[in-house]
């Protein structure tokens, strides 16, 4: 009886094929797509430590794979290759299969592009504010166009002239884009800072009058704390169009200084002191020596010329050897005799009772 049943339903015939046959397309493309999945879910998920992007784009993008679309896409293939259909039938499942496949590709492209979006905006720190502002703003800047050219590539393939469509959106755009542009060019002003990141919050930057660190940045403006302790709100487009110095991402200090003997120093002291500097300088741990040279001929002075590097950006620091080395010169000057130059000026003066002496003196 049980025989007789499973024969009857294995031969049920189901648009002119055995039903076996669709279960089986339908099946194969159903494992093919748990494989898939799992592989790409594997690498995103069980290697973190090597950040590999692209297994997470693509495990995100498989996320967003609907069953039911899987099937009608299955069956549409099983349709070309392995089945008949009726020629009255045909035209109703291409229509369905258009429409599923496209916008089953839309899912699978929004999945992928907002985990990149997410990947390259956030860059792991979710929890920033500006930059879940970002991925907010480019989040629906992407569905929106993703999904305008799903639409237009259903119609096309539906036979439908999306030629007049464009021009017209093209010309809604552009009038929408004139009516709002200057709240635009606020928002991309925003979305380069946050971007391109030519400072983040925390970061100490100068940029024209404006010195101080970055608190917050936002869809419209930057809030700097100041030195002085004001908060400064900047235009994002002023910033953008001006010249910023971030002092965060210094790697190390160069400090140039100038020191002057008097001109009644020895040969043999003027030959020393290039040495006697970089002697003071390789001896503090958290500077390095570059070079230190007799420069010049000043109007009261030998003039001496050194450069080093504090190896690291701390301003404190910085400060703490600089006096390090500025005291330890003094002492070693002091020491070896050799005197600092201050302006000075020699005043030669010769009188006429001393020239008619001379004259007296040469005439006798």
């Amino acid at each position: 009886m049980l025989d007789k049943i499973g024969n009857h339903l294995i031969n049920v015939q189901l648009l002119n094929n055995a039903l076996w046959r669709w279960f089986a397309v339908v099946f194969a493309a159903y494992f093919i797509y748990v494989i898939v999945r799992a592989v790409a879910r594997h690498f995103a998920k069980d290697r973190p430590e090597q950040k590999i992007a692209v297994f997470s784009v693509l495990s995100e993008a498989l996320e967003q794979t609907k069953e039911g679309l899987l099937l009608i896409v299955a069956l549409w293939f099983s349709c070309r290759l392995l089945l008949e259909i009726s020629p009255d039938v045909f035209p109703i499942f291409r229509g369905l299969t258009i429409l599923a496949l496209f916008t089953q590709m839309g899912l699978w492209a929004e999945g992928g592009l907002l985990e990149l979006i997410r990947i390259r905006t956030t860059h792991g720190d979710d929890r920033n504010a500006a930059y879940r502002t970002a991925y907010g703003i480019i989040q629906l800047i992407v569905r929106i166009i993703l999904w305008a050219v799903v639409l237009l590539l259903v119609l096309d393939n539906f036979g439908i002239d999306v030629t007049a469509l464009v021009a017209g959106l093209g010309i809604g755009g552009i009038a929408i884009a004139l009516a709002v542009q200057n709240t635009l060019g606020d928002l991309f002003c925003s979305l380069s800072i946050i971007l391109d990141k030519p400072f983040e919050v925390d970061d100490f930057i100068i940029t024209g009058d404006i010195t101080g660190t970055v608190e917050k940045i936002g869809v419209k403006s930057t809030r700097v704390r100041a030195l002085t302790g004001e908060q400064l709100v900047v235009s994002n487009s002023d910033l953008i169009s001006s010249r910023i110095r971030n002092f965060k991402r210094m790697r190390e200090r160069r400090i140039l200084f100038q020191v002057g003997v008097i001109y009644q120093t020895s040969p043999e002291k003027v030959k020393a002191i290039p040495g006697m500097i970089k002697e003071i300088i390789d001896s503090q741990e958290k500077a390095r020596f570059d070079r230190s040279h007799f420069k010049s001929f000043g109007a009261s002075s030998l003039d001496f010329e050194t450069v080093y590097y504090v190896l690291e950006p701390d301003y404190n620091l910085f400060m703490d050897v600089q006096q390090a080395i500025n005291v330890a010169v003094f002492e070693k000057f002091a020491e070896e005799g050799i005197e600092f130059a201050y302006p000075t000026q020699t005043l030669y003066v010769q009188t006429e009772n001393s020239s008619d002496e001379k004259s007296a003196e040469a005439a006798a």
